[in-house]
């Protein structure tokens, strides 16, 4: 039965405002205590407030979860409960997305009502908060928390299909028989104008340049040289991929190539096009909000985990169809990174430390009790004469 009310506490730091950052959510029972769902996220870097306020979503996401219909929120920031009630001014533009997003979940409740507690009453919060921190600085965290564990759905994305997670595949040293793998080849297309102009470059078919068409042919010389063998060569259908997918297929022997819508790049939405600066310059609050969360999208455009969503229908598929076979998937920058952090059970920070050349390529191998091995990532050797 699902609970009439509940209460969510909830809090968010940095260190270093801005610096390494997250957020944590308790949701109980008002009556008897009892926990009833925890949730908490390394955001990399961000500022308080927008660790704060992540923490606020995270917590009324998950009440709406429990079926509740009435949340007293309990928090130890003046700012977000001011500003939630309506009595102080959202001037930052950077939370205002977010305190949207917030005021969308309340809209879910018949009531939500909003309390300032000091800091001492919010120590659970505190406590998964910090140790979200701790993740984003790179640091173990020191104690494991108390009370019900967040399901796996919570951190970043769904949970990964059925013997798929890294994360909880089973540990060894040993090397396993590369033979039972799924051998994946990941591929970033090759050079445009918009790599050279740094420029937002989404769902807009930006051709190869004409680097790019030299980029291309190298790559398909290297993929050859590694896998000899291949099954299959998938690719987003945009043309600067699939100019990239056809090069590397003939390398092959002109293998057949297939599209995939679920392989484009993420929609950039209103930064399409626009130099990284003139991004920062024009909207810098909703950078910052974007550069803190995988949940948060560019205005008008989509988030690194619907973006995730679709990359790991795609690799599902391919482990079901392609058992102990070599396939070659040509994609962009945002999908090859998200693949690669879930295969490496790595944080969001990470969407943000890597670095992926055009024309890069990265191997890894799934088995399919969720075993990985990451061979090989950003492989640029083959663009050094060029």
């Amino acid at each position: 039965m699902a609970p009439r009310v509940v209460s969510v506490e909830a809090d968010g730091g940095s260190r270093g405002n801005p610096g390494p950052a997250g957020y944590g959510a308790v949701v109980r029972d008002p009556e008897t205590g009892e926990v009833l769902a925890e949730r908490s996220e390394s955001l990399g870097t961000a500022t308080n407030n927008v660790a704060e306020y992540q923490g606020l979503i995270a917590g009324l996401t998950a009440a709406a979860e429990l079926g509740a219909a009435e949340v007293d929120v309990r928090m130890d920031s003046k700012l977000v409960v001011e500003q939630m009630c309506g009595r102080w001014q959202i001037k930052h533009p950077g939370l205002r997305p977010l305190a949207a997003q917030a005021a969308a979940l309340v809209g879910r409740f018949t009531a939500v009502r909003f309390s300032w507690i000091p800091r001492e009453q919010n120590r659970h919060a505190d406590a998964l908060a910090n140790a979200a921190m701790d993740a984003a600085a790179g640091r173990p965290p020191a104690t494991a928390t108390t009370g019900r564990p967040a399901p796996a759905d919570t951190v970043g994305g769904p949970a990964p299909a059925a013997g798929s997670d890294p994360a909880t595949a089973p540990a060894s040293w040993e090397p396993r028989p590369t033979f039972t793998a799924t051998r994946l080849i990941l591929v970033r297309h090759g050079e445009t104008p918009y790599t050279e102009q740094r420029r937002y470059s989404g769902r807009g078919d930006v051709p190869l340049s004409e680097r790019g068409r030299a980029q291309v042919a190298a790559t398909g010389a290297r993929v050859a040289e590694l896998a000899p063998s291949v099954a299959a060569v998938l690719s987003s259908p945009l043309s600067r991929c699939t100019a990239t997918a056809a090069a590397i297929a003939g390398a092959l022997g002109d293998v057949p190539v297939r599209t995939e819508d679920d392989l484009i790049e993420c929609d950039f939405g209103q930064w399409e096009g626009r130099t990284f600066a003139e991004v920062r310059e024009q909207w810098p609050g909703e950078m910052d909000a974007w550069l803190a969360s995988p949940r948060i999208a560019p205005p008008g455009g989509e988030s690194f985990t619907h973006v995730a969503e679709r990359a790991n229908r795609v690799i599902a598929g391919l482990l079901t169809a392609y058992p102990g076979e070599t396939v070659v998937v040509v994609s962009h920058v945002s999908p090859i990174k998200l693949v690669l952090r879930d295969a490496l059970a790595a944080g969001d920070g990470f969407l943000h430390r890597l670095f992926l050349d055009a024309a890069g390529i990265s191997v890894l191998d799934m088995w399919p009790d969720g075993g990985v091995a990451v061979r090989t990532v950003n492989d640029t050797a083959h663009l050094a004469a060029l």
